[in-house]
């Protein structure tokens, strides 16, 4: 973990706590604490399953809030660029 990543999971949570009560379920805000834990402790994108399916979980869930109306696009393209932001970066290989 470094600066950047927690400063991240800062911003995820926070914007947790700014939408909970009136465009959040409970259940919805701790699917995406849960996937920022994951993210913010994870060392290899590419060598943890479960990071991966936590980020694609919460890809799937922002997709849901955007087509119900309850968010905005915007809104959930923040959410998911620093949920994504509390991962370690992914490195191109060849």
């Amino acid at each position: 973990m470094n600066s950047i990543r927690a400063q991240a999971y800062g911003r995820v949570m926070e914007a947790i706590r700014a939408v909970e009560v009136t465009k959040l379920q409970d259940e919805e805000a701790d699917r995406i604490r849960e996937a920022a834990d994951t993210l913010l402790f994870c060392d290899d994108l590419e060598a943890a399953p479960a990071a991966r399916a936590a980020l694609e979980d919460i890809t799937a869930l922002a997709r849901d809030l955007v087509a119900s109306g309850r968010w905005m696009p915007e809104s959930a393209d923040l959410l998911l660029d620093d949920l994504g932001a509390c991962g370690p970066s992914v490195v191109a290989r060849i």
